[in-house]
């Protein structure tokens, strides 16, 4: 079994996205830690706000049948394989870490848990001190470094009905 961290977000119809993305990543991978919800401004173009989170879990899917399964649930969701990257969606789901793999091919472990507030924070929440494959810092280290005025962050306080849990 490996241990995975993928990022949720939607900024249309969010609450709805994310709790049917999140009951979706429960149905095949059951056991999800999930970090609080976050909402924040969209980055890399003008849009609405973004609801965003981490979930954790163990899989015996390789990295690439990950990825495929997750594009999967994007796609059930509605997102279509053409969508330009900086743009509204009912649901992004981005595998940020498997294990401590690294592959740039497939940016695992993923560039933005370095530059986004909305990655890093919910991901320092749930593994405060797993160390991040490329820097040796763990994840509590690297949000206290973080510049925290770069990007606004709200912690939302709803329920999504899913088992929450911390690791």
């Amino acid at each position: 079994m490996t241990r995975v961290f993928v990022g949720v977000g939607s900024n249309l119809d969010k609450l709805k996205s994310v709790r049917y993305g999140l009951k979706l990543l429960q149905v095949e991978f059951t056991q999800l830690c999930v970090s609080p919800l976050y909402e924040s401004e969209s980055v890399g173009f003008a849009g609405d706000n973004f609801y965003n989170l981490v979930v954790a879990f163990n899989t015996d899917l390789s990295v690439y049948a990950l990825r495929q399964r997750l594009k999967e649930i994007e796609t059930k969701l509605g997102r279509k394989d053409n969508a330009l990257k900086f743009s509204p969606r009912k649901l992004d789901l981005d595998l940020l870490l498997y294990a401590d793999l690294i592959d740039n091919n497939i940016n695992v472990p993923r560039a933005e848990i370095l530059s986004n507030a909305f990655v890093l924070k919910p991901l320092m929440q749930l593994a405060p001190l797993l160390v991040h494959p490329l820097l040796g810092k763990n994840y509590q280290k690297l949000w206290e470094e973080y510049p925290q005025e770069k990007q606004k962050l709200w912690v939302l306080d709803l329920n999504l009905m899913v088992n929450q849990r911390s690791k």
